[in-house]
């Protein structure tokens, strides 16, 4: 018989995926072949006799016979490659494939590497430490890594270089959030290239995910404070804080807000630790803290509450105008403001004028119904507060109140004044009256002489 050997084949497989291990000759007689798969040092994988009866080793009927095939409809091209399904680690090795095509016999040679990724530990906690191994079983020498996260290259700071014995490269990290997700390493060796993902899980606390987290609201309105921890985690000991300004560490003295309440357990998931304030005041700005325990390890997480308000001053008396400001008490990343007029007519329906931009805006008579200003920031939209006009004496306050204050102090004066002159009149009329019977003496006693013998006359006729 004459053989021929070919070059080793390089093959690369993720850990759990198919191989297959290529083995192509051309064929010189349309006789059939004999096929013969063995792995080096461990025996025969598969073969095929002449006849058409095929075997399997031992090794690989012990458990899953059907993981190893060599498809009979690609004989007649020369194909005799093999299948192998939900490859493992020990699966790894130098395979030989030998083709019997009547007198003549070609081996071809196949290098299968299982490549993986791995955790250490499986899932992490914000804080931890955690390894990410890539292994290749066995490690090409001289080979490349180049990882990727999340579809994008990843420069690990720390990288534990591999050797032969060992089989992998491994990077030290401390779990974050920025961390957790699909890990792909590509090993590359002689123009062949494996690659292996695997995705990583981080708990902690999802939203917000990362400190000093704005959340805005207008006075007056409801807002939600968000703590919400990874799905399935259930977090102990929760707790919430107000912090002093300017501070990060110590919270502040006095207690939360009045209208603030940690939402019912029933009506939301265990890991779901976020608080609401009903109503919110110029006075609930600033920071709050969020805090609880997972695994041993206490969580924290520092958003701002930053409240909106609608200032407004007066322009023009005589045009009965203002203008309206928007206020925040935080607007360090707003990047534009707009406003939005909107008008309900008699049907009650709605509609909405023309949008104006800018932080303030003058309103006149003939505009009345409700203004909105809205601000934004990169991202988007960060919030709304709204301001309601019915009539311009609502806006022109301070005009309409001194006007009425001073209508009232002049009817009070004027009450005042005619009460006075009544009794001035009735002292002139008595004086007047005591003055003319003065000017009558003797008629003054006859008057008097003349009124007492009359009451006596009265009362002996009573007497009688």
């Amino acid at each position: 018989m004459t053989g021929a050997q070919c070059e080793v084949t390089e093959v690369f497989a993720e850990e759990g995926s198919q191989a297959v291990l290529p083995c192509k000759c051309n064929a010189l007689s349309n006789f059939p072949h004999g096929i013969i798969w063995s792995q080096d040092n461990k025996g025969t994988v598969w073969r095929k006799q002449r006849s058409g009866l095929q075997y399997w080793g031992s090794t690989w009927t012990r458990k899953e016979s059907q993981r190893v095939r060599c498809p009979h409809t690609q004989f007649e091209r020369g194909d005799y490659s093999l299948q192998i399904l939900r490859v493992r680690e020990e699966d790894a090795g130098l395979y030989k494939c030998r083709v019997e095509d009547g007198s003549r016999v070609t081996d071809n040679l196949v290098m299968l590497r299982i490549i993986k990724v791995s955790f250490s530990p499986s899932v992490s906690t914000l804080g931890d430490n955690v390894l990410i191994t890539c292994t290749v079983t066995p490690w090409p020498i001289g080979a490349t890594v180049r990882w990727t996260l999340n579809n994008s290259p990843y420069v690990p700071p720390t990288e534990m270089p591999s050797t032969a014995e060992t089989g992998a490269i491994v990077v030290k990290e401390v779990a974050t959030l920025r961390l957790a997700g699909n890990w792909t390493c590509a090993v590359g060796d002689e123009g062949a290239e494996g690659r292996a993902s695997a995705t990583l899980t981080v708990n902690g606390i999802l939203k917000p995910s990362t400190d000093n987290t704005k959340v805005y609201a207008a006075v007056g309105s409801a807002v939600m404070l968000p703590c919400v921890f990874s799905t399935g985690v259930i977090p102990s000991s929760p707790v919430w804080e107000k912090l002093k300004p300017g501070s990060l560490f110590k919270p502040a003295a006095g207690p939360l807000p009045a209208s603030f309440s940690l939402s019912s357990p029933s009506s939301k998931p265990s890991w779901d630790k976020s608080a609401s304030l009903k109503e919110v005041t110029l006075e609930d700005e600033g920071m709050y803290r969020c805090s609880a325990t997972v695994e041993g390890q206490k969580l924290t997480r520092i958003m701002r509450l930053v409240v909106a308000k609608i200032d407004s001053s007066v322009v023009s008396k005589k045009e009965a105008s203002v203008t309206l400001t928007c206020q925040l008490t935080d607007a360090s990343e707003v990047t534009a403001y707009e406003w939005v007029h909107v008008v309900d007519d008699l049907n009650g329906t709605q509609s909405i004028g023309s949008i104006q931009k800018g932080k303030t805006q003058q309103v006149s008579e003939e505009d009345q119904g409700e203004w909105a200003c809205r601000f934004y920031g990169k991202e988007g939209i960060l919030g709304n507060v709204t301001y309601h006009i019915q009539r311009m004496s609502g806006l022109t306050g301070q005009k309409a109140s001194g006007v009425s204050q001073n209508t009232a102090a002049i009817v009070g004066l004027s009450l005042l004044l005619l009460v006075l002159l009544l009794i001035l009149a009735q002292m002139y009329k008595n004086h007047q009256r005591r003055k003319r019977i003065l000017q009558y003496p003797a008629l003054e006693t006859i008057v008097h002489s003349a009124s007492n013998e009359r009451e006596e006359r009265e009362r002996n006729r009573e007497k009688n």
